[in-house]
């Protein structure tokens, strides 16, 4: 069973539709796909509706959040998408999304890139503009080769040159929301150092005591060192640790399925869940 827990949509960054992505982790050989957008649960009605036989459809959202200085994600699976609390809190991180978008541009237009916030908009289409659709106009000018070449200080990486802070969550608020909406929490990607500065071990210890329910292990930003060092960690929080590819189509070199969840894992996060159940596609297995 080939289980990935974290991919994006053009519901927020990703270049793949909602209906498309579902349709590719089918192709991919996957039997399970969570469609995780930032702050967003717009693509889920889409995904479930083109779900092919035998792929079950896990919905979820990664949440922006900051603690101590230090941005950080929250994978959130199976809540439910219109309780109140939660919903506003990611209706203020959305809000904040284009402000800090113009924001952003005005610093490159000062450091001479000639990025116009109509190139951002039309690369963003219909989705919460995002740093990667800035790190994609930055590809079409030239300035970078790759979106991941954006994401350094010299431009969008956090305290980077470009970078523009925006309304993100507490994290210990979020677990609590994510859990008052029958969620589960995973920490996204916690050591991946390359993306700016990383939470320290004590502050997951202290995140593990509100609730948090796992972290994301294996990722690509994670060599096989990191790795280990977090299974260690995981073991001694009693955290469930999971695996995925953080897929974004074209936007990132990365395939749906190239990091996947252990199934006995993914069996305790639907267990543990009780504001939504996974969506078998027509014909496939029901999960819960």
């Amino acid at each position: 069973m080939r289980i990935d827990l974290h991919t994006h949509s053009s519901a927020s960054d990703g270049t793949d539709t909602p209906a498309e992505l579902v349709r590719n982790a089918a192709a991919a050989g996957l039997d399970v796909v969570a469609l995780t957008d930032h702050d967003s649960t717009r693509g889920h009605a889409e995904a479930a509706a083109a779900l092919p036989a035998g792929v079950t459809l896990v919905t979820g959202a990664e949440l922006s959040c900051r603690i101590d200085g230090v941005s950080m994600h929250m994978l959130a699976y199976l809540f439910d998408p219109a309780e109140p609390g939660l919903l506003a809190e990611r209706e203020l991180v959305r809000d904040d999304r284009v402000p800090r978008a113009h924001a952003m541009i005005g610093k490159l237009n000062d450091l001479g890139v000639g990025i116009t916030w109509e190139q951002v908009a039309r690369i963003a289409g219909d989705a919460s503009v995002g740093r990667p659709h800035i790190a994609s106009a930055l590809v079409e000018l030239g300035v970078v080769p790759t979106v991941s070449d954006a994401f350094t200080a010299d431009w969008l990486a956090d305290g980077g040159r470009a970078y523009a802070e925006k309304h993100e969550s507490d994290p210990f608020e979020t677990i609590r929301l994510v859990k008052a909406a029958g969620g589960v929490t995973v920490f996204a990607h916690p050591a991946a150092v390359k993306r700016g500065r990383t939470v320290p071990e004590d502050t997951i210890a202290r995140l593990a005591a509100a609730g948090l329910d796992g972290i994301e292990v294996d990722h690509t930003d994670h060599d096989a060192e990191t790795r280990d060092a977090l299974r260690g960690v995981a073991h001694d929080l009693g955290l469930l640790t999971t695996g995925s590819s953080d897929y974004h189509g074209t936007r990132k070199d990365v395939a749906l399925g190239e990091n996947t969840t252990d199934p006995e894992v993914y069996a305790e996060i639907v267990r543990r869940a009780t504001g939504a159940f996974p969506v078998p596609g027509a014909g496939g297995p029901v999960t819960a």
